[in-house]
């Protein structure tokens, strides 16, 4: 006896209440490259087989998401994590919010809200705030992060830090020419 697999599409309310409306985006480290250049979102569900069809359901409709993955394990709460990783890019915001209505459908929800990386603050997943929140380029992500990273990785290794310039006069001129007293 031959052993067939069905596969099925989804359909408008397949993931209804299994997929949380609220997810991170560059909460975690890209396994594809540099977190300069890559976006990564992060979504929850509240089980293996929800977080499996949505990543399907990600990686098949969308030719400009980089990888799509589920977490390899559940979390101390039961849920499960689908992670995609797009390109840092002016078209990120319009295709987050691409991917979240057409998720919406699924899921039977329009009122997606985002987390930034580990702020607990959410915000309305609109290409407004996500380009206002969101570093676009790699020029404007490493602008941001490169001395928070450099200085925690002082910090790690306890490597006296000084954060405040001497004063003197070379300072103060630099002080005077930038406008700050």
């Amino acid at each position: 006896m031959q052993n067939n697999q069905l596969f099925e599409g989804l359909e408008q309310g397949d993931l209804a209440r299994l997929i949380d409306s609220v997810y991170s985006i560059d909460e975690f480290k890209s396994k594809m490259g540099d977190d300069a250049d890559i976006i990564v979102l992060a979504f929850t569900a509240n089980d293996k087989g929800p977080a499996q069809d949505l990543m399907n359901f990600i990686e098949k409709g969308y030719d400009w998401v980089l990888d799509g993955d589920v977490s390899s394990g559940e979390s101390n709460n039961g849920e499960w994590s689908v992670f995609v990783e797009l390109q840092r890019t002016n078209e990120a915001p319009e295709q987050i919010h691409q991917l979240t209505s057409d998720i919406g459908n699924l899921t039977d929800s329009d009122d997606w809200r985002f987390k930034y990386r580990k702020d607990p603050k959410t915000y309305e997943c609109t290409e407004e705030n996500i380009s206002q929140i969101v570093p676009l380029t790699p020029e404007s992500y490493r602008q941001r992060y490169e001395r928070e990273e450099l200085d925690r990785m002082m910090e790690v290794a306890r490597v006296p830090m000084n954060k405040v310039a001497p004063k003197n006069d070379f300072t103060e001129s630099l002080r005077i020419a930038a406008g700050i007293k």
